[in-house]
């Protein structure tokens, strides 16, 4: 009975003359349809906003979880090769130390000098000079420069380029430039060799 006299008094209603500002005054029925929607209205908002959070956490997560997934299969495939890397650690070591033993130390630099020296002339060249420059110091190793003056034709040159490159210490050669002499066919060569010696831990 109440449900039927509450659409009764709904139906009695004219909404068009209902005035927001007096909202007290309104019919019960009215006030409580009023009421349920600004609920649903405050509900539907606060859910969206919520779910909206949620969703970007939840995106978040996701890519979260993709980045550790890749750190994880990263991280186990170095521990399925980790036998392989020790090795590969060891000949690497092993590799630098003999790498080591072919950079000269400060008594062996004259030495050095004197296979150029006999370099040169066992391939009958003229040496104009031999030069040692002031050392290069870097984080792990000093350059040693040596400033190199021969004459000779050109496949006698070519010769002791390729002899110096061979030697048993570490030489390496740049900033080369020949040229021609007034006795042909006799060029001039001056070229730049660098050799290394380790970085002692004194030296630092």
């Amino acid at each position: 009975m109440a449900m039927q006299d509450t659409l009764e008094q709904l139906r009695s209603v004219d909404f068009n003359n209902l005035d927001i500002n007096s909202i007290g005054t309104w019919p019960t029925p009215v006030k409580f349809i009023l009421l349920a929607f600004v609920f649903g209205l405050i509900l539907g908002i606060g859910y969206y906003l919520h779910i909206v959070d949620k969703q970007d956490e939840l995106a978040r997560a996701q890519a979260q979880e993709g980045d550790l997934r890749q750190e994880y299969e990263r991280k186990a495939g170095q521990a399925a090769n980790l036998d392989a890397l020790r090795q590969q650690k060891l000949e690497m070591e092993a590799t630098f130390d003999g790498l080591l033993r072919q950079l000269p130390t400060d008594t062996e630099v004259p030495g050095l000098v004197d296979d150029i020296t006999r370099t040169a002339l066992d391939n009958e060249l003229t040496i104009e000079s031999i030069d040692l420059r002031n050392e290069n110091r870097t984080e792990f190793y000093i350059e040693l420069p040596i400033d190199i003056v021969v004459e000779g034709d050109y496949h006698k040159i070519g010769s002791f380029v390729s002899g110096v490159a061979n030697l048993s210490r570490i030489v390496t050669l740049h900033d080369f430039a020949i040229e021609p002499t007034d006795s042909p066919p006799i060029l001039k060569m001056n070229i730049l060799a660098k050799t290394y010696r380790y970085l002692e831990d004194s030296e630092e």
